[in-house]
């Protein structure tokens, strides 16, 4: 079973802190806990995953590097069964002890540089001092040109180890997901939702390509209110459900984008749309700003857990992804989706993911849809999630399960890296955790009601908890 353990689960009065990467540390107190295994000796130091069966634990984003030391065959594994195969435990351990001992390096000619100054002061400075003097200033200036070197490499190799998944993750890629519950019929023998939405005259690809590209679009009459009907019926449910709604900026910083673990470094190395010059991407989902609102915050513990609901536009180049099902509207450049976010404390997390799955099966079991929900497999999850379920709906016009809706633990991957945290009641602080999950992905939502409620006849019955959103028409 695991539990939650924290440096400051010391209770340690303010005054007697110093700061070491946002966690607080008594110095006089660091080298027992090191010797503890509370915290590592730089980095991110709060562990906040402890197995005691097999005295480990875990952290999210840039693993705690003395765990990493200590348990460098477990963190490789955990990261190739993740499909990183990129991960160099070894170099990246390597390079850890470089950089401990450029630093010790430097932090001894400092003491040696300083203690100089201080004799040059009480006294008229010899030459051989000056000569001393401007030796350890160049030794200095080198080794500090190395660590910048050596500290370049060891940020990128620890940042590219993701999240720790969790251990009833099924092992393999996508085919490997498991199935845990299926809900509905399997009925067959719709038509295809792109051919009977042109019959209709409900979607433009054609001038959606004429004006921004393939896979853009524009969504005409009944098609555009049925989407709009979706909208308001799921944001009224999951208000219901205690969310916050909210809008968000459609652009996010490059800090926010790493934090949410979404890496546009150039456009050329992202699956977002990154705006050249500037320090901007648009969103891929709401997910993003809404972990970075409260980024460099400490959240009183009785807040939690806050629950948000962000509406946007996504924005991905994933459009035609190799192996994907891209039909129509199923994958596109850009879509509206509604968005639940949930900060909690780490023994709420677990509990709270399943709570965000049974939200997102009531909801489309509200609407009338078959379904099954699969874990999904490790090699399958991106960085941040340390678990993740998936609905996927039953397409009636080709037989197959397709992905409708996700909701993923990130644990504290995201929050660490935004320095999002909790203040406990007796006066901790721990890292948050952060989950989240799709309400409604509207162009996929669409696909599916054209799937399951067009007639014989050509019309379309309208789900009937959308009726109150279109004017009480039961049919398009």
């Amino acid at each position: 079973m695991w539990c939650s353990r924290n440096a400051e689960a010391m209770k340690l009065p303010h005054s007697e802190l110093t700061t070491t990467s946002a966690v607080y540390v008594q110095t006089s107190r660091l080298n027992s806990a090191i010797a503890s295994g509370v915290f590592g000796i730089e980095g991110f130091i709060s562990l906040q995953y402890y197995n005691p069966e097999q005295n480990i634990g875990y952290t999210g984003l840039m693993l705690d590097i003395q765990f990493i030391r200590d348990n460098p065959e477990l963190v490789q594994r955990k990261s190739e069964e993740k499909g990183y195969r990129d991960v160099d435990v070894r170099a990246l351990l390597e390079l850890d002890g470089e950089r401990r001992t450029r630093i010790t390096q430097i932090d001894e000619l400092r003491a040696r540089r300083n203690s100089l100054a201080a004799e040059m002061k009480s006294q008229h400075p010899s030459d051989e001092q000056i000569a001393a003097g401007k030796q350890l200033k160049e030794e200095l200036g080198q080794l500090e040109l190395d660590l910048e070197r050596i500290e370049t490499d060891y940020k990128v190799r620890l940042n590219g180890i993701p999240n720790m998944t969790s251990d009833d993750v099924p092992l393999g890629g996508e085919e490997d997901s498991v199935e845990i519950k299926v809900v509905g019929e399997q009925p067959t023998g719709a038509k295809d939702h792109l051919e009977y939405a042109l019959e209709r005259d409900w979607v433009d690809f054609e001038r959606g390509a004429k004006v921004a590209g393939q896979k853009f679009y524009y969504l005409k009459g009944d098609l555009a209110l049925l989407e709009n009907a979706i909208t308001q019926y799921a944001l009224n449910f999951i208000v219901d459900k205690g969310f916050t709604f909210m809008t968000v900026p459609h652009m996010v910083n490059g800090r926010t984008a790493t934090g949410t673990g979404f890496a546009p470094r150039s456009d050329a190395q992202s699956d977002e749309y990154y705006i050249e010059g500037e320090d901007l991407s648009l969103i891929a989902t709401a997910e993003m700003p809404l972990t970075g609102y409260h980024a460099d915050e400490i959240i009183d513990e009785a807040k939690l857990p806050l629950l948000y609901a962000g509406l946007s536009p996504c924005y991905r180049k994933e459009a035609g992804a190799a192996g994907k099902h891209t039909r129509g509207l199923f994958r596109v450049h850009q879509f509206n989706k509604l968005e639940m976010y949930a900060f909690t404390t780490p023994e709420q997390s677990a509990e709270m993911h399943e709570r965000i799955l049974a939200i997102e099966e009531e909801l489309w079991q509200s609407i009338g849809i078959p379904y099954h929900v699969i874990n999904i497999a490790a090699g399958d999850l991106g960085a941040p999630a340390a678990k993740k379920y998936d609905i996927e709906y039953w397409s009636k016009a080709d037989g197959n399960y397709r992905e409708l809706t996700s909701c993923s633990n990130c644990t504290d991957f995201q929050a660490r890296n935004l320095n999002i945290r909790v203040r406990r009641a007796d006066g901790r602080i721990e890292m948050i955790h952060t989950l989240n999950g799709t309400a409604v992905s509207l162009a996929r939502s669409l696909v599916v009601v054209l799937e399951h409620y067009q007639n014989e006849d050509g019309s379309l019955m309208v789900p009937e908890v959308l009726r109150p959103y279109l004017a009480g028409r039961d049919r398009l």
